[in-house]
């Protein structure tokens, strides 16, 4: 039998097949398994990545449970290992998550900073390969096929020279997932949270997925599983003891794709340009809101938002986008396709303000956004003609403000609509 490679996931060294420990760094943290260097395809996942964030600006946080969400009100984005030993879970309401574990300190989130290390993340993983996939802020595959002559190590010895490096010079930690396809990368990733670093070879993956739930699989959700288990459809090895065809005739083409998934069938490539379908805010009230004047106040902030983030990505677009909640979590949307495409905030804003008036009835809502959709070129945005040269100067007026707030802050210039909007409503 020949030996089975391993690697050290402290020093990236390559240490004898036998060893409990690695000889280079004294490292206990060995990653070993037959097909190592031989697989390509990856799923690299920032563990807690926006409550690792905060720890790694505050040091007094690093051994308390940490929640990234709204405060009282609104659902948990992100809470640390801490807390999650005492419960608590992303997009738990807030509430259950403080009774969970009230000691946890609450950070509203700052999705800038986030979105800022996320692109640091990035960079770093185009730097092993063209084709990276983002997924998410904080995930993404990456298919290494080929990049062994150019980094001198095969994709297994990259991926754990990445993760040191994220943790050295950004100051967060990632787990990694190596495999043969997407699907397995994904779970892989999953296993060994925080810092981990598993592989699911081709030798295994039938074994390995037989015992696991069918929910391991993307895209069976709660009425799925539901209705699999009518038919006595549990785990993932009854759908294996199911022919392509049997599942087929029960389940149409979601029967063909749970046949080849189960048997651990991917095809997907990884595709580097998945490109965003719309740019949004959004905010969940502290105390539910029926003020028409309060709701416009916190909607001109949510607009300024999209439209910083509309320039900062080089978008504009056709289409805006209202959102309510009430407080009964009923969710009511309103759109609006423009005549042209924009990137102005006050042409945003005042899209959305018309929405709002036609909605607004003294309804309470815990929550309101803005979005903006249907891309354009950002050259064909907010233009002048010979009778309304208003959006140009409107432009003009906002890339100035834009600079100040540049040079000295955010709150550096203030329009007056948004003022006196409630704390935790911004």
């Amino acid at each position: 039998m020949p030996p089975i490679p391993a690697l050290c996931q402290d020093c990236s060294a390559e240490p004898p097949p036998d060893a409990k420990r690695c000889p280079a760094c004294g490292g206990p943290r060995l990653v070993r398994h037959a097909e190592l260097f031989d697989l390509a395809i990856a799923h690299i996942d920032c563990d807690a990545f926006y409550a690792a964030i905060e720890k790694r600006d505050d040091p007094s946080l690093v051994d308390k449970p940490v929640i990234v969400g709204g405060e009282t009100r609104g659902v948990v984005s992100t809470a640390c290992y801490i807390a999650r030993i005492n419960g608590v879970r992303s997009a738990m309401p807030m509430f259950k998550a403080l009774k969970a574990c009230p000691d946890a300190v609450v950070i509203k989130p700052d999705m800038e900073k986030y979105a800022s290390v996320g692109r640091e993340v990035r960079a770093m993983m185009r730097a092993l390969t063209p084709l990276v996939e983002p997924m998410s802020i904080d995930e993404a595959f990456l298919d290494l096929t080929g990049t062994e002559a150019l980094h001198r190590r095969p994709p297994a010895g990259s991926l754990v020279d990445f993760a040191r490096q994220v943790e050295k010079e950004i100051g967060i930690t990632v787990s990694v997932g190596l495999s043969h396809n997407k699907f397995l990368a994904k779970i892989a990733s999953d296993l060994r949270k925080p810092r981990g670093f598993s592989v699911i070879g081709r030798a295994e993956t039938i074994e390995f997925l037989r015992p696991k739930p069918v929910s391991l699989i993307f895209g069976v959700g709660a009425a799925m599983q539901t209705r699999l288990a009518r038919d006595g459809i549990r785990l993932i090895g009854d759908l294996q003891r199911r022919s392509e065809e049997e599942l087929a005739r029960a389940y149409g083409a979601q029967g063909i794709r749970l046949a080849r998934l189960a048997r651990g069938k991917d095809a997907r490539d990884v595709t580097p340009s998945r490109p965003a379908k719309s740019v949004s805010s959004e905010t969940t009230f502290n105390t539910d809101i029926s003020d028409p004047e309060e709701l416009t106040r916190i909607l001109w902030r949510l607009s300024e938002t999209v439209s910083r983030r509309l320039k900062a990505a080089g978008l504009s677009g056709r289409t805006v986008t209202l959102k309510l909640k009430t407080a009964g979590f009923r969710i009511v949307t309103r759109s609006h396709t423009l005549a042209a495409p924009t990137q102005l905030a006050d042409r945003i804003f005042e899209d959305g303000r018309r929405m709002l008036r036609e909605t607004a009835d003294g309804t309470d809502y815990r929550l309101i956004g803005i979005g903006v959709s249907e891309f354009a070129d950002p050259d064909e945005a907010d233009l002048a003609d010979l009778i309304d040269t208003g959006p140009a100067r409107r432009a003009a007026a906002e890339r100035a403000v834009d600079a100040v707030r540049d040079k000295f802050g955010r709150d550096a210039v203030q329009r007056g609509i948004g003022f006196r909007a409630k704390p935790g409503t911004g």
